[in-house]
Protein backbone atom coordinates (compact mmCIF):
# COMPACT_ATOMS: atom_id res chain seq x y z
CA UNK A 1 0.00 0.00 0.00
CA UNK A 2 1.53 3.42 -0.64
CA UNK A 3 1.39 6.10 1.60
CA UNK A 4 -2.01 7.90 2.39
CA UNK A 5 -0.85 11.83 2.63
CA UNK A 6 -1.66 13.67 6.40
CA UNK A 7 -4.27 16.42 5.82
CA UNK A 8 -2.17 20.01 5.51
CA UNK A 9 -3.16 22.70 7.82
CA UNK A 10 -4.08 26.21 5.78
CA UNK A 11 -2.96 29.29 7.31
CA UNK A 12 -5.94 32.05 6.46
CA UNK A 13 -5.06 33.64 3.42
CA UNK A 14 -3.70 37.94 3.85
CA UNK A 15 -2.52 38.25 0.42
CA UNK A 16 -5.16 37.30 -2.03
CA UNK A 17 -3.37 38.04 -5.22
CA UNK A 18 -0.37 36.19 -4.63
CA UNK A 19 -1.59 33.47 -2.18
CA UNK A 20 -5.46 32.79 -2.92
CA UNK A 21 -7.22 29.59 -1.73
CA UNK A 22 -10.71 28.89 -2.35
CA UNK A 23 -11.04 26.76 0.49
CA UNK A 24 -10.57 30.06 2.86
CA UNK A 25 -13.10 30.60 5.14
CA UNK A 26 -13.73 34.40 3.81
CA UNK A 27 -13.90 32.93 -0.14
CA UNK A 28 -16.63 30.20 0.87
CA UNK A 29 -18.44 32.98 2.48
CA UNK A 30 -18.45 35.51 0.21
CA UNK A 31 -16.30 34.87 -3.23
CA UNK A 32 -17.35 38.23 -5.31
CA UNK A 33 -15.12 40.79 -3.94
CA UNK A 34 -12.30 38.40 -3.75
CA UNK A 35 -12.79 37.82 -7.65
CA UNK A 36 -13.45 41.18 -8.39
CA UNK A 37 -9.86 42.00 -6.02
CA UNK A 38 -8.05 39.20 -8.44
CA UNK A 39 -9.37 40.50 -11.87
CA UNK A 40 -8.36 43.98 -11.29
CA UNK A 41 -4.90 42.54 -10.60
CA UNK A 42 -4.32 40.15 -13.26
CA UNK A 43 -5.94 38.03 -16.17
CA UNK A 44 -4.01 35.18 -14.57
CA UNK A 45 -3.00 35.16 -10.85
CA UNK A 46 -0.48 32.34 -9.13
CA UNK A 47 -0.72 30.67 -5.76
CA UNK A 48 1.87 28.32 -4.08
CA UNK A 49 -1.16 26.40 -2.42
CA UNK A 50 -1.57 22.77 -3.69
CA UNK A 51 1.81 22.33 -5.19
CA UNK A 52 1.25 25.41 -7.49
CA UNK A 53 -2.33 26.71 -8.82
CA UNK A 54 -2.99 29.65 -11.37
CA UNK A 55 -6.41 30.70 -11.74
CA UNK A 56 -7.68 32.62 -14.37
CA UNK A 57 -10.40 35.89 -13.39
CA UNK A 58 -11.18 37.07 -16.70
CA UNK A 59 -14.03 35.30 -19.04
CA UNK A 60 -11.66 35.54 -21.70
CA UNK A 61 -9.02 33.90 -19.81
CA UNK A 62 -11.20 30.92 -18.70
CA UNK A 63 -12.19 30.54 -22.39
CA UNK A 64 -8.82 30.12 -23.41
CA UNK A 65 -7.93 27.22 -20.97
CA UNK A 66 -11.40 25.43 -21.65
CA UNK A 67 -10.84 25.70 -25.24
CA UNK A 68 -6.78 24.39 -25.52
CA UNK A 69 -6.88 20.89 -24.15
CA UNK A 70 -3.12 20.15 -26.14
CA UNK A 71 -1.44 22.52 -22.93
CA UNK A 72 -4.50 21.79 -20.21
CA UNK A 73 -5.55 18.45 -19.42
CA UNK A 74 -8.15 17.04 -17.40
CA UNK A 75 -6.85 13.90 -16.08
CA UNK A 76 -7.11 16.08 -13.09
CA UNK A 77 -10.47 17.87 -12.45
CA UNK A 78 -10.01 19.12 -8.90
CA UNK A 79 -7.35 21.58 -7.21
CA UNK A 80 -5.90 19.46 -4.18
CA UNK A 81 -3.13 19.16 -1.38
CA UNK A 82 -1.52 16.35 -3.27
CA UNK A 83 -1.57 14.66 -6.48
CA UNK A 84 -1.88 11.03 -6.64
CA UNK A 85 -1.12 8.61 -9.81
CA UNK A 86 -4.56 9.14 -12.33
CA UNK A 87 -6.28 5.75 -12.85
CA UNK A 88 -7.28 5.07 -16.21
CA UNK A 89 -11.45 5.42 -16.83
CA UNK A 90 -11.19 7.76 -13.60
CA UNK A 91 -14.59 8.95 -14.47
CA UNK A 92 -15.16 9.30 -17.85
CA UNK A 93 -15.92 11.55 -19.99
CA UNK A 94 -14.68 14.62 -17.41
CA UNK A 95 -11.41 13.04 -16.51
CA UNK A 96 -10.56 12.50 -20.42
CA UNK A 97 -8.15 14.21 -22.78
CA UNK A 98 -8.70 13.79 -26.39
CA UNK A 99 -8.81 11.66 -28.71
CA UNK A 100 -10.32 9.32 -25.76
CA UNK A 101 -13.26 12.14 -24.69
CA UNK A 102 -15.23 12.62 -27.44
CA UNK A 103 -16.50 8.65 -27.97
CA UNK A 104 -16.85 8.56 -23.83
CA UNK A 105 -18.79 11.83 -24.15
CA UNK A 106 -21.16 10.76 -27.00
CA UNK A 107 -22.15 7.52 -25.15
CA UNK A 108 -23.71 9.96 -22.04
CA UNK A 109 -25.51 12.63 -24.26
CA UNK A 110 -28.66 10.27 -25.77
CA UNK A 111 -30.38 9.48 -21.67
CA UNK A 112 -29.88 13.62 -21.54
CA UNK A 113 -31.03 15.03 -24.18
CA UNK A 114 -34.45 17.77 -23.63
CA UNK A 115 -36.93 14.78 -24.62
CA UNK A 116 -35.42 12.27 -21.82
CA UNK A 117 -35.66 15.38 -19.26
CA UNK A 118 -39.33 16.07 -20.44
CA UNK A 119 -40.23 12.49 -19.81
CA UNK A 120 -38.76 12.65 -16.27
CA UNK A 121 -40.08 15.56 -15.36
CA UNK A 122 -43.44 14.49 -13.63
CA UNK A 123 -41.65 12.61 -11.42
CA UNK A 124 -38.98 15.60 -10.39
CA UNK A 125 -42.58 17.63 -9.93
CA UNK A 126 -43.62 14.74 -7.81
CA UNK A 127 -40.47 14.76 -5.48
CA UNK A 128 -40.85 18.24 -5.13
CA UNK A 129 -44.02 18.20 -3.66
CA UNK A 130 -43.12 15.06 -1.76
CA UNK A 131 -40.77 17.32 -0.25
CA UNK A 132 -42.84 20.27 0.61
CA UNK A 133 -45.70 18.11 2.08
CA UNK A 134 -42.98 17.40 4.42
CA UNK A 135 -42.15 20.93 6.03
CA UNK A 136 -45.15 22.97 4.70
CA UNK A 137 -47.10 23.47 7.90
CA UNK A 138 -44.09 23.75 10.33
CA UNK A 139 -43.94 27.81 9.38
CA UNK A 140 -40.22 27.19 9.02
CA UNK A 141 -37.41 24.74 7.18
CA UNK A 142 -33.67 24.28 6.43
CA UNK A 143 -34.63 24.28 2.40
CA UNK A 144 -30.91 23.11 1.99
CA UNK A 145 -31.47 19.86 3.92
CA UNK A 146 -35.02 19.38 3.35
CA UNK A 147 -35.71 20.55 -0.15
CA UNK A 148 -32.75 21.58 -2.40
CA UNK A 149 -30.42 18.40 -1.51
CA UNK A 150 -32.96 15.79 -2.08
CA UNK A 151 -34.37 16.71 -5.72
CA UNK A 152 -31.17 15.77 -7.54
CA UNK A 153 -30.25 13.22 -5.63
CA UNK A 154 -33.33 11.24 -5.75
CA UNK A 155 -33.93 12.44 -9.68
CA UNK A 156 -30.41 11.21 -10.47
CA UNK A 157 -31.24 7.45 -8.87
CA UNK A 158 -34.76 7.28 -10.34
CA UNK A 159 -32.89 7.31 -13.63
CA UNK A 160 -29.99 5.20 -12.12
CA UNK A 161 -32.48 2.55 -11.22
CA UNK A 162 -31.11 2.75 -7.72
CA UNK A 163 -33.43 3.03 -4.69
CA UNK A 164 -34.24 6.55 -3.79
CA UNK A 165 -33.91 6.16 0.03
CA UNK A 166 -29.63 5.50 -0.81
CA UNK A 167 -30.17 9.35 -0.99
CA UNK A 168 -28.48 10.18 2.16
CA UNK A 169 -25.27 7.41 1.45
CA UNK A 170 -24.58 9.36 -1.74
CA UNK A 171 -24.81 12.52 -0.13
CA UNK A 172 -22.31 11.64 2.43
CA UNK A 173 -20.12 10.30 -0.88
CA UNK A 174 -19.79 13.82 -2.46
CA UNK A 175 -19.28 15.59 0.68
CA UNK A 176 -16.11 13.39 1.50
CA UNK A 177 -14.97 13.50 -2.24
CA UNK A 178 -15.66 17.25 -3.09
CA UNK A 179 -15.38 18.62 0.57
CA UNK A 180 -13.40 16.91 2.73
CA UNK A 181 -11.16 15.29 0.18
CA UNK A 182 -9.51 18.24 -1.22
CA UNK A 183 -7.20 17.97 2.39
CA UNK A 184 -7.93 14.68 3.25
CA UNK A 185 -6.94 11.65 0.99
CA UNK A 186 -8.16 8.91 3.36
CA UNK A 187 -11.29 10.71 3.27
CA UNK A 188 -11.21 10.94 -0.41
CA UNK A 189 -9.61 6.94 -1.41
CA UNK A 190 -12.82 5.57 1.02
CA UNK A 191 -15.85 7.47 -0.35
CA UNK A 192 -14.64 6.14 -4.14
CA UNK A 193 -14.11 2.67 -2.37
CA UNK A 194 -17.37 2.85 -1.15
CA UNK A 195 -19.34 3.57 -4.29
CA UNK A 196 -17.77 1.83 -6.54
CA UNK A 197 -18.33 -1.46 -4.07
CA UNK A 198 -22.13 -0.31 -4.08
CA UNK A 199 -22.08 0.51 -8.23
CA UNK A 200 -20.26 -2.71 -8.56
CA UNK A 201 -23.18 -5.06 -6.44
CA UNK A 202 -25.67 -3.39 -9.04
CA UNK A 203 -23.81 -3.96 -12.52
CA UNK A 204 -23.32 -7.75 -11.19
CA UNK A 205 -27.15 -7.44 -10.76
CA UNK A 206 -28.15 -6.46 -14.07
CA UNK A 207 -25.69 -8.81 -15.52
CA UNK A 208 -28.39 -11.93 -14.02
CA UNK A 209 -31.15 -9.41 -14.99
CA UNK A 210 -31.13 -6.60 -16.94
CA UNK A 211 -33.10 -3.37 -16.48
CA UNK A 212 -34.46 0.03 -18.52
CA UNK A 213 -32.42 2.44 -16.35
CA UNK A 214 -29.35 4.66 -16.84
CA UNK A 215 -26.91 1.86 -15.28
CA UNK A 216 -28.06 -1.11 -18.15
CA UNK A 217 -27.42 1.31 -20.39
CA UNK A 218 -24.08 1.82 -19.93
CA UNK A 219 -23.52 -1.55 -19.89
CA UNK A 220 -24.98 -2.19 -23.16
CA UNK A 221 -22.83 0.48 -24.54
CA UNK A 222 -20.19 -0.21 -27.42
CA UNK A 223 -17.09 1.67 -27.35
CA UNK A 224 -15.81 3.32 -31.09
CA UNK A 225 -14.63 -0.51 -31.85
CA UNK A 226 -18.01 -1.71 -31.58
CA UNK A 227 -16.78 -3.74 -27.99
CA UNK A 228 -18.73 -3.70 -24.53
CA UNK A 229 -17.36 -0.75 -22.19
CA UNK A 230 -14.90 -2.16 -19.41
CA UNK A 231 -16.53 -2.59 -15.98
CA UNK A 232 -14.21 0.05 -14.90
CA UNK A 233 -15.54 2.32 -17.33
CA UNK A 234 -19.26 1.58 -16.67
CA UNK A 235 -18.06 2.44 -13.00
CA UNK A 236 -16.11 5.89 -13.63
CA UNK A 237 -19.09 6.95 -15.55
CA UNK A 238 -21.75 6.35 -12.57
CA UNK A 239 -19.66 7.93 -9.97
CA UNK A 240 -19.15 10.92 -12.61
CA UNK A 241 -23.20 11.15 -12.66
CA UNK A 242 -23.47 10.67 -9.03
CA UNK A 243 -20.97 13.27 -7.70
CA UNK A 244 -21.54 15.49 -10.97
CA UNK A 245 -25.52 15.64 -10.64
CA UNK A 246 -26.11 15.92 -7.69
CA UNK A 247 -23.95 18.66 -5.35
CA UNK A 248 -23.80 20.75 -8.52
CA UNK A 249 -27.75 21.44 -8.66
CA UNK A 250 -28.52 21.32 -5.03
CA UNK A 251 -26.16 24.22 -4.53
CA UNK A 252 -27.76 25.87 -7.79
CA UNK A 253 -31.73 25.24 -6.53
CA UNK A 254 -30.56 26.49 -2.63
CA UNK A 255 -28.32 29.28 -4.11
CA UNK A 256 -31.65 30.58 -5.93
CA UNK A 257 -34.27 30.20 -3.43
CA UNK A 258 -31.43 32.08 -1.03
CA UNK A 259 -31.82 35.24 -3.07
CA UNK A 260 -35.74 34.70 -3.85
CA UNK A 261 -35.76 34.88 -0.05
CA UNK A 262 -33.79 38.03 0.72
CA UNK A 263 -34.79 39.56 -2.88
CA UNK A 264 -38.61 39.84 -2.25
CA UNK A 265 -39.04 42.35 -5.63
CA UNK A 266 -38.08 38.80 -7.84
CA UNK A 267 -39.68 36.93 -6.05
CA UNK A 268 -42.68 38.52 -6.68
CA UNK A 269 -42.12 38.85 -10.17
CA UNK A 270 -41.56 35.45 -10.74
CA UNK A 271 -44.99 34.38 -8.83
CA UNK A 272 -46.88 37.19 -11.35
CA UNK A 273 -45.18 35.66 -14.44
CA UNK A 274 -44.09 32.29 -14.20
CA UNK A 275 -43.31 32.40 -17.79
CA UNK A 276 -40.15 34.34 -16.68
CA UNK A 277 -38.58 31.12 -14.42
CA UNK A 278 -36.67 29.71 -17.40
CA UNK A 279 -34.92 33.11 -18.28
CA UNK A 280 -34.50 33.80 -14.32
CA UNK A 281 -32.88 30.13 -14.21
CA UNK A 282 -30.43 31.08 -16.21
CA UNK A 283 -29.03 34.09 -14.97
CA UNK A 284 -29.25 32.49 -11.01
CA UNK A 285 -26.80 30.34 -13.15
CA UNK A 286 -24.61 33.14 -13.96
CA UNK A 287 -24.59 34.58 -10.54
CA UNK A 288 -24.06 31.53 -8.40
CA UNK A 289 -22.96 29.44 -10.20
CA UNK A 290 -21.72 26.56 -8.36
CA UNK A 291 -18.72 24.52 -10.02
CA UNK A 292 -15.21 25.21 -10.17
CA UNK A 293 -13.23 22.73 -12.09
CA UNK A 294 -9.90 22.41 -12.67
CA UNK A 295 -7.16 21.29 -15.35
CA UNK A 296 -3.04 20.82 -14.89
CA UNK A 297 -0.92 21.98 -17.11
CA UNK A 298 0.69 19.98 -19.00
CA UNK A 299 2.84 22.03 -20.86
CA UNK A 300 4.21 25.44 -20.68
CA UNK A 301 2.03 28.72 -23.09
CA UNK A 302 0.82 32.05 -22.49
CA UNK A 303 -2.80 32.95 -21.25
CA UNK A 304 -3.94 36.73 -21.59
CA UNK A 305 -0.71 37.57 -22.07
CA UNK A 306 0.59 35.67 -19.08
CA UNK A 307 2.74 32.54 -18.59
CA UNK A 308 2.24 29.19 -17.13
CA UNK A 309 4.55 27.04 -16.12
CA UNK A 310 3.77 22.93 -16.70
CA UNK A 311 3.33 21.18 -13.45
CA UNK A 312 1.03 23.35 -11.57
CA UNK A 313 -2.60 23.03 -11.37
CA UNK A 314 -5.39 25.67 -12.55
CA UNK A 315 -8.38 26.52 -10.88
CA UNK A 316 -10.79 26.84 -13.55
CA UNK A 317 -13.44 29.35 -12.02
CA UNK A 318 -16.44 29.68 -13.77
CA UNK A 319 -18.18 31.18 -11.35
CA UNK A 320 -15.56 34.14 -11.58
CA UNK A 321 -16.15 34.10 -15.04
CA UNK A 322 -19.68 35.07 -15.10
CA UNK A 323 -18.95 38.15 -12.77
CA UNK A 324 -17.16 39.34 -15.51
CA UNK A 325 -17.58 42.99 -16.47
CA UNK A 326 -16.27 42.96 -19.68
CA UNK A 327 -18.80 39.65 -20.52
CA UNK A 328 -21.95 41.04 -18.65
CA UNK A 329 -23.29 44.63 -18.23
CA UNK A 330 -24.02 45.03 -14.47
CA UNK A 331 -22.10 41.57 -13.56
CA UNK A 332 -22.79 42.21 -9.98
CA UNK A 333 -26.11 42.66 -10.24
CA UNK A 334 -28.90 39.74 -10.76
CA UNK A 335 -31.17 40.67 -13.49
CA UNK A 336 -33.77 37.88 -13.56
CA UNK A 337 -35.07 39.30 -17.11
CA UNK A 338 -31.56 39.17 -18.37
CA UNK A 339 -31.95 38.41 -22.41
CA UNK A 340 -28.11 38.35 -23.40
CA UNK A 341 -27.34 35.56 -21.10
CA UNK A 342 -23.46 33.35 -22.78
CA UNK A 343 -22.95 32.28 -19.29
CA UNK A 344 -20.26 29.34 -18.58
CA UNK A 345 -21.80 27.64 -15.39
CA UNK A 346 -21.68 24.51 -17.63
CA UNK A 347 -18.41 24.89 -18.46
CA UNK A 348 -16.63 25.84 -21.64
CA UNK A 349 -15.49 23.87 -24.54
CA UNK A 350 -15.60 20.24 -25.32
CA UNK A 351 -15.63 19.06 -21.10
CA UNK A 352 -19.56 21.34 -20.93
CA UNK A 353 -21.49 19.48 -18.66
CA UNK A 354 -23.77 16.53 -20.26
CA UNK A 355 -26.23 16.90 -17.34
CA UNK A 356 -27.08 20.93 -18.59
CA UNK A 357 -30.48 19.99 -19.55
CA UNK A 358 -30.90 18.18 -16.34
CA UNK A 359 -30.02 20.68 -14.43
CA UNK A 360 -31.91 23.39 -16.27
CA UNK A 361 -35.29 21.13 -15.71
CA UNK A 362 -34.74 20.31 -11.95
CA UNK A 363 -34.01 24.00 -11.28
CA UNK A 364 -37.06 25.18 -13.08
CA UNK A 365 -39.40 22.62 -11.81
CA UNK A 366 -38.16 23.60 -7.79
CA UNK A 367 -38.82 26.80 -8.25
CA UNK A 368 -42.14 26.75 -9.77
CA UNK A 369 -43.23 24.07 -7.67
CA UNK A 370 -41.84 25.83 -4.50
CA UNK A 371 -42.82 29.50 -5.73
CA UNK A 372 -46.78 27.67 -6.29
CA UNK A 373 -47.32 26.53 -2.71
CA UNK A 374 -44.37 28.73 -1.02
CA UNK A 375 -44.95 32.35 -1.89
CA UNK A 376 -43.77 33.97 1.07
CA UNK A 377 -40.64 33.43 2.54
CA UNK A 378 -37.68 34.68 4.28
CA UNK A 379 -34.35 34.05 5.63
CA UNK A 380 -34.58 33.48 9.28
CA UNK A 381 -33.16 35.53 11.32
CA UNK A 382 -32.63 33.73 14.54
CA UNK A 383 -30.36 30.63 12.18
CA UNK A 384 -27.57 31.12 10.02
CA UNK A 385 -27.00 30.40 6.05
CA UNK A 386 -23.57 28.34 5.44
CA UNK A 387 -21.93 27.62 2.33
CA UNK A 388 -20.04 24.65 1.02
CA UNK A 389 -16.53 25.08 0.60
CA UNK A 390 -13.95 24.04 -2.55
CA UNK A 391 -15.12 22.84 -5.96
CA UNK A 392 -18.55 23.39 -5.53
CA UNK A 393 -20.11 26.62 -3.82
CA UNK A 394 -23.74 26.51 -2.19
CA UNK A 395 -25.51 26.56 1.01
CA UNK A 396 -25.71 23.98 3.03
CA UNK A 397 -27.74 25.51 5.73
CA UNK A 398 -30.38 27.33 4.37
CA UNK A 399 -33.37 28.71 7.46
CA UNK A 400 -36.23 30.27 6.06
CA UNK A 401 -39.68 31.37 7.80
CA UNK A 402 -42.12 30.63 5.72
CA UNK A 403 -45.85 32.26 5.43
CA UNK A 404 -46.48 36.31 5.48
CA UNK A 405 -43.88 38.17 8.22
CA UNK A 406 -45.92 38.75 11.32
Amino acid sequence: MSDVSQPVAHPPVTDWVNDFDHTDPQWTEDPFPIWDELRSASPVVHTERFLGCYMPTTYEAVREIANDSEHFSSRRIIVRDVRPEISRNAAPPITSDPPVHKPAKQLLLPPFTPDAMKKLEPRVRAICNELIDGFVSDGKVDAAARYSKYIPVRAIAHMLGIPESDSDLFVNWIHMILELGIKDETMLLQAVHEMSAYFSAHIEERKKKPTDDLISYLMNAKDKEGNPLEDSHVLGSLRLLLIAGIDTTWSAIGSSLWHLAKTPADRERLIAEPGLIPIAVEELLRAYSPVTMAREVVKETTISGCPVRAGNMVLLSFPAANRDPKMFPDADKVVIDRRENRHAAFGLGIHRCVGSNLARMEMQVALEEWLKRIPDFRLDPAGTVTWSQGTVRGPRQLPFLLGKAM
